[in-house]
């Protein structure tokens, strides 16, 4: 999204009835924030710091804003008992292959993958990844191919994902200040 330089913008993000607004500009901020409270009923919260389960870091001095879901993937590490594993060095290593033959045939193999949480831990990653961790991109778009009829090639690798997570889970989407 490109704005001609000095041009003033506001950003309000509605979610159910929390509103977060960002702004490149003060008065627009207290502008719209007298609108709003003239209008509807409404608390001033002050500085976002948790949103949708994001925390978010500032440094203004610095101009940076960073994101982070560290305790979203506690969570999730927690949800599907992989809060104990070792950590893993990547999300996905050179050479993996993931195809449809790796997806369980026989009704024994079907029932037993049933017993797993497969397509929750990959939708549990896809919000990790939509909001602050492009990192995983790449191995939950594969992953997320298998939800109609994983097998356990790709329930392992979704583990592999968990425990990279668990090494990195301090990591942040960082936004730094720029012309």
């Amino acid at each position: 999204m490109g704005f001609l330089k000095g041009s003033k913008f506001i950003f309000l993000i509605l979610y159910v009835d929390d509103i977060v607004l960002a702004t490149n500009d003060i008065c627009i901020l207290h502008e719209t924030k007298k609108f709003l409270s003239k209008n509807f009923e409404m608390k001033d919260l002050g500085d976002a710091s948790f949103v949708l389960g994001i925390q978010i870091y500032r440094d203004r001095s610095r101009g940076i804003l960073g994101l982070s879901q560290r305790s979203y993937i506690d969570k999730v590490l927690k949800r599907f008992s992989m809060h104990e594993c070792k950590f893993g060095d990547t999300p996905v290593a050179k050479g993996d292959k993931f195809s449809f033959h790796q997806c369980p045939k026989g009704n024994l193999e079907i029932e037993e993958m049933k017993k797993i949480p497969y397509a929750s831990a990959v939708g549990s990653l896809m919000y990790a990844q939509v909001c602050t961790r492009p990192d995983i991109s790449y191995i939950v778009g594969v992953l997320g191919r298998y939800l109609s009829n994983p097998g356990m090639d790709h329930w392992k690798a979704t583990k592999k994902v968990m425990r990279y997570l668990k090494r990195t889970r301090g990591y942040m989407l960082t936004y730094r200040r720029s012309d």
